[in-house]
Parts: structure tokens; C-alpha cells; sequence
């Protein structure tokens, strides 16, 4: 199977299951379609990175997709993430099903929303038109809207509303630098869909125009920095996180934001050829660590889980644009690792959470209580998920943030102190508020519930391993993917 057969098949499949679970979404199989069809999607992806490990970047489906390290490596992530969260909704959603929070036509709704979402979220990695990675990011947004208000109380609407209008406003913003990229690119490529491909804009980034590009990157940066719900462009996150279904903040958290940082990368590879400077890092270091400390201190004041691991993600995601926007290989190769770990153990605790959520009917921290003693599993799967996503050793995300952090006090020493102090805020405030929920006796209130447990072991298993031994593979494929960006 050739690669051009590969995407196709990659895409085709959560596109068909769309399709069919929009049509048949109601019947008792839809959540084993789901799955089915997630799975399949990650074979596919597992399928075209092995032929990109072996024979390096192509392009495919004459010149519409190109796959390289970088792309392909967020492309097997996101199918393996959206897997993995297909089978946790299955049991999550059944029970939220049976209290009646959703009925049948939501159901089918969800569904295929849901391989909807995960189809568009592929077609940006995938595509080599910056254009259409702009529509599927648009279509990625709409999608995931709907799935925020899917329980149409007040509060899911008002949060899928503010989630709608501000990254719509965003997206915008996004859309006028699309324009200038095109405008600067127009001159030296000529008239034509050829000025919208990443492969021809690399080629000739030294003779773009550096004032447009530079101008453009504001823009992009603006726009794809809220959809990554960087401050101050991040209101929208703790509300789309509180109010939406516990599936749809894990992807959210472990993929869509990924995503918008992947655009935003390869927007300042075009403006760092152009312009020969580290203009674009600076602006992005500089949105990063803004974002860090003032997502660090909110955690503090956070009531409600899920708001709280939402503040996580907007750390985390500056931390990971901070490192790309630091540059040199010590920094990209950090900041790929944190991407991939991040993912994973963000996307491990929302399924905890959401299990957690639903033994106490409610996702106030101080009413979550016991869950040790209520539920092992939930309760260590919890505790083991903050101490990867806080950079505990052994796992992952501390050797992710050792990288930057050891890249940071070699390059730029003077934002040392505020990473560390962004990094030991956050640090405090997760452990102050999991050592409540896990630890003390089982309340009167708290009700047995049936867990998905193999994703998020799956998951957990994943970071720590990471975070021991790094196979040899997955180094070469970071050093190659370092590479492209430079």
C-alpha cells in the first residue's frame, strides 16, 4: 500500500465512520463503531509513519498532503489519543446515558461529531496547504462546539457559545495572516494553489518579503495562540473543559491544542528563513511564559477539576511554545517530547477525573473525597497522573521539562527564574488539591460505578516508561523531526 493509499484510508476512515454513526448513531452498537473506527484510523497512521521512518518525507496525492516526522509523529498520537478516549467514552457516556443526561439523538450526535472532530484535527496535520489546514482548523472548531453544548444546560451553551466567538475571532485573526503569507509568497511563486504549499514556501522562505512575513506571523500567531488558549487568549478553555462531556476535554486538551502549536511551528520555520532573526521565537517565548505564570497562579483559586486541569493544559502548552519559540535542538527536541507526553497524561487524568466526577455527581474539588478507599484504580490513577503532569521523576514530562529547562539556563538565563517559578506554582497548587480528593474516608454520597481502567493504565504506562527509557526509535524520529525545523 502506497502512501497516497495510506492517507487516504487514514482520513477515509473517520470520515466513513462520520458518516455512518450520523445516520445509525442511535443503535446500541454506535459506541463499538466508534471504537472500531477509531481503531482502524490508528492502524492506518501506525501504517504511514513506519513508511515514513523508512523512507523519510513525501509527498502524496500529487502535491495536497506531505508527511514528514513532524506531521506524521502528531498524526499517530492523535489517532492512538482519540482510540484510547473512544473506548473510555464508551462506558462514560453509557452511564451518562442511563442518568439521562443524554438521550438517544444526542447520542448519535456525539458520535459522529466526535470521528467528525478527529478527521478535520487529521487533515491539518496532514495537508500541505496552509489554506486548507485553516478550513479543517475551522471545521475542527465547529465541530467541537457542538460537543461542548451537548448537555444544553445554560451553562454548556453560554461556554459553547464563548468557546465559538472567541477562537472564531481567532481564527480570523488567522485567516488575515493566511492572506499576507500568500500576498508575500505570490511574488516570488506566481499566481496559483502552488503559493499555499508548505513544500514551496520552505523552498523559497529566504526570498519572501521578512516585513510581510512578519507582519503575518502577529496575526497567526494571535490566531492559532487561541486556539491554543494561550493568555490572554484563553477564557474560552476553563469554561469549554468544565461544562463539555469529560471525552471531549480530554481530546481537547490532548489534541486539538497540539494541533494549533503544529501550524504555529511551521508559520515561524517560514518566518525564521525570511528573516533571519529570532523574531518569531522572541514573540512566541514571549506569549509562552506569560501564559505560564499566569496559568500557574490560577490554578491556585480553581473549585471545579476539570477548570483546574484546564489551567494545566494552558501551562503546559506554554511551556511546549515557550521551548519552540527558545529553538536549538536541546529545546525542539524537549518540546516534541513534552507535546507527546503532555497528550497522554493530560488525556489519563480527564479520564480519571471523569470517573471521579461521576461517583460524587458533582466536579467540585472539596466534594470529591476518598476515592483511595472508594475506588483504587480511579484514586492511584488520579494521583499517578498529577505526579506525571506536575514533572515527577520517573515519568515523561519531567525529562520534557528538564530539556527545556536546562536549554532556557544555557540560551536565554533570564527567563530561567520565571520558568522555575511557573513550574513550582503549579507544582503546589495540583498536589494541594488531588491530596483532598484522594485521601480520607469514602462519603456517605459517593456511588459505585463501572471504570474504564485499560486507557488510562495504557496511558500512564506509556509516560513512565518514557520517562525510563527512551526507545532508540522514538530518539531518531525527534532528532529527524528537530531537523525539518531548522
Amino acid at each position: 500500500m502506497n502512501s497516497s493509499t495510506m492517507i487516504l484510508v487514514l482520513l477515509g476512515v473517520s470520515l466513513g465512520s462520520a458518516i455512518v454513526l450520523a445516520i445509525a448513531g442511535s443503535i446500541k452498537l454506535a459506541p463499538e463503531i466508534n471504537v472500531l473506527g477509531s481503531a482502524a484510523t490508528f492502524a492506518a497512521g501506525v501504517g504511514l509513519a513506519l513508511e515514513v521512518y523508512a523512507h523519510g518525507a513525501m509527498l502524496a496525492g500529487g502535491d495536497f498532503f506531505y508527511v514528514d516526522a513532524f506531521n506524521v509523529y502528531l498524526a499517530v498520537l492523535t489517532s492512538f489519543v482519540s482510540m484510547t478516549t473512544a473506548i473510555f467514552s464508551r462506558r462514560y457516556m453509557k452511564r451518562e446515558r442511563e442518568h439521562g443526561r443524554v438521550g438517544h439523538i444526542r447520542m448519535r450526535f456525539y458520535h459522529a461529531m466526535y470521528q467528525l472532530f478527529i478527521f478535520s484535527i487529521l487533515l491539518c496535520l496532514l495537508t500541505n496547504n496552509v489554506g486548507v489546514l485553516w478550513i479543517s482548523m475551522e471545521l475542527a472548531t465547529l465541530s467541537t462546539v457542538l460537543l461542548v453544548s451537548l448537555y444544553r444546560t445554560p451553562n454548556a451553551i453560554e461556554a459553547a457559545w464563548k468557546y465559538f466567538i472567541l477562537c472564531g475571532v481567532g481564527i480570523a485573526q488567522a485567516l488575515f495572516g493566511t492572506v499576507l503569507l500568500y500576498f508575500a509568497a505570490e511574488k516570488v511563486l506566481g499566481e496559483g494553489v502552488g503559493a499555499l504549499l508548505w513544500t514551496n514556501l520552505g523552498r523559497v522562505s529566504g526570498q519572501l518579503e521578512p516585513t510581510v512575513l512578519s507582519l503575518a506571523f502577529v496575526f497567526l500567531m494571535v490566531g492559532y495562540g487561541t486556539k491554543m488558549g494561550l493568555v490572554p487568549l484563553h477564557n474560552w478553555l476553563p469554561d469549554a473543559h468544565g461544562e463539555g462531556p469529560t471525552p471531549i476535554s480530554a481530546v481537547l486538551s490532548g489534541l486539538l491544542l497540539n494541533v494549533a502549536l503544529y501550524a504555529l511551528v511551521r508559520c515561524k520555520v517560514l518566518v525564521d528563513g525570511a528573516m533571519k532573526t529570532h523574531h518569531a521565537g522572541n514573540i512566541m517565548m514571549g506569549f509562552g511564559l506569560i501564559s505560564i505564570l499566569v496559568s500557574a497562579f490560577s490554578l491556585l483559586r480553581q473549585k471545579d477539576i476539570k477548570r483546574m486541569l484546564s489551567y494545566s493544559s494552558i501551562e503546559h502548552m506554554g511551556i511546549a511554545t515557550f521551548a519552540f519559540g527558545l529553538g536549538g535542538p536541546i529545546a525542539t527536541f524537549g518540546a516534541l517530547l513534552h507535546m507527546l507526553v503532555h497528550s497522554l497524561a493530560k488525556s489519563a487524568i480527564f479520564f480519571t477525573v471523569g470517573h471521579a466526577s461521576q461517583m460524587h455527581s458533582t466536579q467540585e474539588i472539596d466534594r470529591i473525597k476518598g476515592l483511595f478507599k472508594g475506588n483504587p484504580l480511579v484514586g492511584w490513577g488520579l494521583m499517578f497522573g498529577i505526579m506525571a503532569i506536575a514533572g515527577m521523576p520517573p515519568f515523561g514530562i519531567f525529562t520534557s521539562e528538564f530539556l527545556i529547562l536546562t536549554a532556557t539556563i544555557k540560551d536565554a538565563p533570564i527567563c530561567a527564574p520565571f520558568l522555575l517559578l511557573g513550574l513550582g506554582v503549579a507544582f503546589a497548587a495540583l498536589f494541594r488539591s488531588v491530596q483532598s480528593m484522594v485521601s480520607g474516608n469514602v462519603p456517605a454520597y459517593q456511588k459505585p460505578i463501572t471504570a474504564a481502567h485499560v486507557p488510562v493504565l495504557l496511558h500512564m504506562a506509556l509516560v513512565f516508561a518514557i520517562g525510563i527509557y527512551m526507545p532508540a526509535f522514538l530518539n531518531q524520529w525527534f532528532h529527524t523531526a528537530v531537523e525539518s525545523m531548522r
